[in-house]
């Protein structure tokens, strides 16, 4: 999984930004929707539990079997993990014939939509690790004040830098930018050579850092109300067009690559701006490049940057969710947070494996610092669409007026139940 230029989720995990059919979120950017997810008494059986899950690739489908036949073998429950071909399909016909998975991955943006109808068991509270979760990540799976799954592991946005050509324009380790006219400064020092200074995907999912950095974001930390067009956002994407305009920060579709982490790769920009799950294809298509991560410049509030997660989602209608709560604790625990970070990369979403995985992972230590401050994307019911429509606004941002955007996305939000 090279290209990642919609992903709202964790590194490793599979991309699920498109909203679900037949039972999650609905088209345009208005809806409705209602039902329970109470959880009550928990249902127990002797069936089998249907872990559903999509794959990155053979390291992550193994390591989940691993954890998943350990947990069986342990409990005596009988479990089986199925890799899905098309995740969102395929959850959302599991859930229209009423036979859906006991237990799978869940993105941000999914969330809403099977919450709203009842889909969902809201098991957070029952969780035994609740609270070693990192609190952001928390409030990305509630909804209407239930905390519904549990966040399985996590990426943040930070400043990736091509160290050959750092080095090549004269540039220290004392010059790594920590504020937004430092970040101007170096870029502008960077570009020429056939590269440009900063190469980014050219989307809310990446420029979002900056409205974070200026102390903004499209909704508030719970995502119950639109605060797209605030000063705070206008001046994050002034910014962002005043790069633009002076050509030291291009789109990675400008500079003829699919996302930001091609760029970089292929030497088209000397940074980027990328989750963790650029170091899998650095490895395995850019072995040659020399790198580092630094976290990303303050902005005029302070230190910011965006987050995507993914969940554990148990369904509500499992015959077993006793047994499914029981697996969740154990895959989100820190032995196996730990090792599913090992084989395929994900950060742990738990406070108590922090320490290891920075131990293990010296040279990623800025992903993980942001969990302090990072935000999430906004996980409203129909907040997928809006995002979509806004990302083809910006990619005009160098000619368009921020504040027109922004006002258009506020509207936009404002309309979704």
């Amino acid at each position: 999984m090279r290209r990642i230029t919609s992903r709202w989720l964790a590194g490793g995990a599979v991309a699920a930004a498109a909203a679900l059919a037949l039972t999650a979120c609905g088209s345009g950017f208005g809806g409705s929707g209602s039902g329970s997810s109470d959880t009550g008494k928990l249902t127990s059986s002797n069936k089998a539990l249907t872990v559903m899950i999509g794959s990155s690739g053979d390291a992550e489908t193994a390591a989940v079997k691993s954890a998943v036949g350990d947990w069986s073998k342990s409990s005596g429950a009988k479990a089986s993990v199925v890799a899905a071909s098309d995740l969102n399909q395929q959850l959302a016909q599991g859930f229209a014939a009423k036979k859906p998975a006991d237990v799978f991955y869940l993105s941000t943006d999914a969330l809403a939509g099977y919450a709203s109808n009842g889909s969902l068991l809201a098991y957070g509270d029952q969780l035994g690790n609740k609270s070693d979760f990192y609190p952001s990540l928390v409030k990305s799976f509630t909804y209407n004040g239930k905390f519904y799954c549990a966040p399985k592991d996590f990426s943040t946005l930070q400043l990736i830098i091509n160290k050959d050509m750092w080095s090549a324009a004269g540039l220290t380790d004392s010059d790594i930018p920590k504020t937004w006219d430092q970040l101007e400064a170096v870029s502008k020092k960077l570009t020429g050579n056939g590269h440009v200074g900063l190469g980014i995907s050219g989307e809310y999912a990446r420029i979002g850092s900056f409205m974070v950095q200026a102390g903004g974001n499209l909704m508030n930390d719970d995502s119950t109300k639109a605060t797209a067009n605030s000063d705070a956002n206008v001046k994050a994407l002034d910014f962002v067009k005043t790069m633009l305009n002076a050509g030291d920060l291009k789109y990675a579709k400008t500079l003829g690559a699919g996302w930001g982490g091609e760029a970089f790769g292929k030497g088209l920009a000397a940074m980027t701006i990328e989750g963790n799950w650029i170091t899998g294809a650095m490895k395995s298509d850019y072995p040659n490049i020399k790198y580092q991560v630094a976290e990303l410049p303050a902005g005029p509030a302070g230190q910011g940057t965006l987050q995507f997660t993914n969940c554990w989602g148990i369904a509500a209608d499992s015959p077993n969710q006793a047994a499914a709560l029981k697996l969740v604790e154990k895959l989100t625990s820190k032995s196996d947070q730990l090792a599913f970070s090992q084989a395929f990369g994900p950060m742990p979403s738990i406070k108590s494996a922090a320490s290891e995985w920075k131990s293990a992972n010296p040279d990623l230590v800025p992903f993980l610092n942001a969990a302090d401050y990072a935000k999430g994307v906004p996980t409203a019911k129909g907040a997928a669409d809006v995002v979509t429509d806004l990302n083809s606004k910006l990619e005009t941002l160098a000619t368009s007026d921020p504040k027109t955007i922004l006002d258009a996305t506020q509207k936009n939000l404002e309309a979704l139940k």
